[in-house]
């Protein structure tokens, strides 16, 4: 039941979206470069999924659109579990929480522009995921990474906690940082 309402919501956004440029083709002046921005944002929507309403996450904390988790100020502070997000607020929600994983990736990992398209957006997904401060757990990964060691990297990405949480999605971006390709 609940796999069909994300498909309908799914196939819901991926209508308006051919209607809608993308948001990440048109963030003038922010602090993104070098990655292919249309791949990451298909790889989260892939990954987080994309629901038009407010949801309880698997912590039970509101979310909605592509995993963005509601905060105060927002507009869908304070909703129903349930209420409508316009396509608008989502892709909204969707540019502004890539560019703040992007910043907080930049920000901590100077090795972070001496990567390849592919391996930079792993550490983004992970971000977007995670959050920096969790992300900055992963000593012996990061050190993997910061070394060019993708086969230590990837196998450290899958001997986690989050590994067993997030499942399929950690074996592909294990897959993309070993491999360097999708």
């Amino acid at each position: 039941m609940l796999w069909q309402k994300f498909l309908k919501s799914f196939k819901t956004w991926l209508k308006r979206m051919s209607e809608t440029p993308s948001p990440c083709k048109h963030l003038k002046g922010s602090v993104m470069s070098g990655f292919d921005k249309d791949k990451l944002q298909s790889e989260l929507i892939r990954d987080e999924g994309c629901v038009f309403e407010v949801y309880e996450d698997h912590l039970g904390y509101a979310t909605c659109g592509v995993g963005h988790l509601v905060k105060e100020g927002d507009p869908e502070h304070g909703q129903l579990i349930g209420s409508s997000v316009e396509p608008s607020q989502v892709n909204a929600y969707l540019e502004q929480d890539i560019e703040i994983a992007v910043k907080e990736v930049k920000e901590r990992y100077d090795f972070f522009d001496s990567l390849d398209d592919v391996r930079q957006r792993v550490l983004i997904n992970m971000t977007f995921n995670l959050g920096s401060t969790r992300l900055s757990l992963f000593k012996n990964f990061l050190s993997a990474v910061e070394a060019k060691n993708w086969d230590t990297a990837s196998a450290e990405m899958l001997d986690s906690k989050w590994a067993n949480q997030v499942g399929d999605r950690a074996v592909r971006l294990a897959d993309m940082m070993r491999d360097g390709t999708v």
